[in-house]
């Protein structure tokens, strides 16, 4: 391990406001251990980048085109261009497409995978998964137009699953490779949103197609137009979002179960000295949900008891946290930015990634301790290590896999040495699905999104706002979440959130329906008394953020708030984006017309023209746009003002007076 100098050490209590990670810092540097935390206080930002004026998409450059304080004032004209004569906007777009072309690419490519094993698990190939949520997989068909019925003797009855499932895979898989027409879910929208995509020409066409399509117009010498650019960006990220994000949640529910409400536990504490811990890693359930399904075999059990462990621990560390907690109610052990510090403790006998957001350091960080860091995916090996291994996942024996896993971690349990488990934990409730919440609001016999309407359009809830996104180890660790969170849910905004954020709310305790007593407003708390809700929903993984736009459509259907997504007083935010997966995401959307909110800056700011298309003129287009703030409790007012404006052009601006009602008022309502 390389050891931080005392001058270029981070102060653990300045970085972040989670107790763990604090003590869990403090021991790292004590021990010469270097996190990611310390490296963003030794390697500043390169200031040309974060404007995003540095073209490198020939030899001939790079080419760099700063902006000076005479152009950015207006005193002097912008005369910078690169070599080829390439304009900043033009430069810029280039980039920013290209970093939503590798986030769409990365969420769509994880989506491929789940539709190839729901195809494999369908022709009977991959025979340890199977169908648990039936309901869901008959509805999805109907989106693709697959049959649930058939007629025998002349009389209707339902249509086996299994023919049923392979039809909406084979369909499904076509998705990706489609070159024509448009892609099939994005009929799920409200119509008048899809006639602003017609008007515009961004309906995608197949995911992939319009991936490559970015990437060809994006080479040197073809595409030099920013608006042009910034339309297929636009396009290729609906092919994310209203597809592969999409397509990738429905058929995890349908395998792995749809999420309903169930309590889980936060935080490094979670880990056991006495168990064999496994932290699974990354994006992708389908590792996880095998090894969760393993440990409680009595094959495994024994095994863990064979080498002096209690049992097993399988604890989560970004969006497979969500994944396994959502569903199973299996504890996270921390966010990205715990992932180095979960080793740290000395207790993590197998560290188990698969994709995304997986650092490289973790393979350095092992070798300090026993823990064993293995990788599953073909796509996302790391050659640095000692304790670094590969076990090539195969979902045609998924669960022999996943066994072979374990007894790895078993095997090395003996083999701790000291262990430093803080005691921190949180308790949660989680789980909360576009079902789950439709289910919760209507009862158990009439699932509606006509309450929340109701109570938005009576000035309880003031409006929703998506918060999700990463952890940034340029921000203050957690405290960029939950400052705008507590400012929203103060001022009556509900949150739905994802991913790491969702993380940060779970440590801080507000994903419990009793923090609406504390954080919330008058109006929002009564609301979540009455329905036994937190005032901040989670609704599951970085992944999972299509839950919101379908969340968002059945409030457009329940009525009463505006025709298309663009009307809702609703908004998004990224305090802490990092990823160019947060830039596929939340052009998304903006093109389905939210307003999106980010704490950190889009490499943007190098070209004031560009910058002007994506916070203005955007919202001409689609109805939503990107802005900016710092300052997460400033941001927040922001948001509130964007949706006490929406309020207004719906006419819900005022507020009113309550009206009890009996039978025959609630007869009259039906009858009319």
């Amino acid at each position: 391990m390389s050891e931080a100098t005392p001058s270029k050490l981070a102060i653990p209590e300045e970085v972040t406001v989670d107790k763990a990670t604090i003590k869990m810092l403090h021991l790292a540097q004590s021990k010469g251990i270097e996190t990611i935390f310390d490296r963003a206080v030794k390697m500043k930002q390169c200031n040309i980048g974060t404007e995003g004026i540095c073209c490198k998409v020939c030899s001939q450059g790079p080419c760099r085109l700063p902006l000076t304080k005479a152009i950015r004032e207006g005193t002097e004209p912008d005369t910078r261009i690169g070599l080829c004569g390439a304009t900043p906007e033009t430069i810029v777009a280039r980039n920013l497409c290209r970093m939503i072309a590798a986030g769409c690419a990365s969420h769509s490519d994880h989506g491929r995978s789940v539709a190839e094993t729901f195809l494999a698990m369908a022709r009977g190939e991959a025979k340890d998964y199977t169908i648990k949520d039936e309901i869901k997989l008959r509805e999805v068909a109907g989106f693709f137009d697959v049959p649930i019925t058939e007629e025998i003797d002349g009389v209707e009855v339902p249509r086996d699953k299994w023919a049923i499932a392979l039809e909406v895979g084979e369909i499904c898989l076509g998705q990706w490779g489609t070159q024509q027409g448009e892609m099939i879910y994005l009929k799920r929208a409200p119509q008048p949103t899809q006639d602003r995509w017609a008007k515009h020409g961004v309906k995608p066409r197949g995911i992939d197609r319009e991936v490559v399509e970015i990437m060809h117009r994006t080479h040197m010498g073809v595409d030099q137009d920013y608006k042009n650019l910034m339309l297929q960006g636009a396009r290729c990220s609906l092919g994310n979002g209203w597809g592969g994000s999409m397509m990738s949640t429905d058929l995890q529910d349908i395998m792995f179960g749809t999420p309903y409400p169930n309590a889980g536990k936060i935080n490094l504490g979670v880990l056991s000295r006495d168990k064999v811990n496994i932290i699974v890693h990354g994006h992708d359930p389908l590792v996880s949900e095998m090894i969760v399904c393993a440990i409680n075999q009595p094959d495994m059990i024994e095994y863990a008891h064979s080498k002096g462990a209690k049992g097993y621990v399988v604890a989560g560390m970004c969006c497979t946290a969500n994944e396994i907690l959502v569903r199973h109610g299996m504890p996270i052990a921390g966010d990205y930015l715990q992932q180095e510090l979960a080793v740290v403790t000395g207790a993590v006998d197998a560290m188990v990634v698969d994709v995304q957001c997986v650092m490289e350091n973790l393979a350095r960080v092992s070798e300090c301790f026993h823990t064993k860091f293995i990788t599953t995916m073909p796509i996302a090996k790391c050659a640095t290590g000692k304790n670094t291994m590969h076990v090539n996942f195969e979902e045609h024996a998924a669960l022999a896999k996943a066994k072979e896993i374990i007894r790895i971690a078993a095997d090395n349990f003996p083999n701790r040495g000291e262990v430093n488990i803080p005691t921190d934990t949180n308790r949660m409730v989680v789980g909360f699905s576009t079902e789950a919440i439709k289910y919760h609001l209507g009862g158990s016999f009439r699932g509606s999104f006509v309450p929340l309407n109701d109570n938005i359009i009576n000035g309880r809830i003031r409006g929703v706002c998506g918060v999700v996104g990463c952890n940034n180890a340029r921000m203050e660790h957690d405290e960029v979440h939950l400052a705008l969170i507590k400012e929203l849910i103060k001022n009556d905004v509900i949150v739905l959130t994802t991913g790491c954020s969702a993380m940060a709310c779970g440590k801080a305790g507000l994903l419990t329906p009793e923090s609406a007593a504390v954080y919330a407003g008058a109006g929002l708390a009564e609301v979540c008394e009455t329905v036994g809700i937190p005032p901040v929903l989670h609704m599951g993984s970085c992944l999972d953020n299509s839950r919101i736009l379908t969340a968002a459509t059945e409030v457009v259907n329940a009525g009463g708030l505006g025709k298309e997504l663009a009307d809702l007083p609703a908004a998004g935010a990224a305090p802490g984006w990092m990823s160019e997966k947060a830039v596929g995401i939340g052009q998304y959307f903006v093109t389905s017309g939210v307003y999106v909110m980010l704490g950190v800056s889009l490499p943007i700011n190098g070209s004031p023209i560009l910058k002007h298309h994506l916070e203005v003129e955007m919202e001409e287009l689609y109805g939503g746009k990107w802005d900016y703030e710092p300052d997460p409790v400033l941001a927040a007012h922001k948001i509130i003002a964007h949706i006490d404006r929406k309020r207004q052009a719906l006419g819900i601006d005022k507020s009113r007076e309550r009206v009890l009602m009996d039978m025959a008022d609630r007869q009259k309502i039906e009858a009319a």
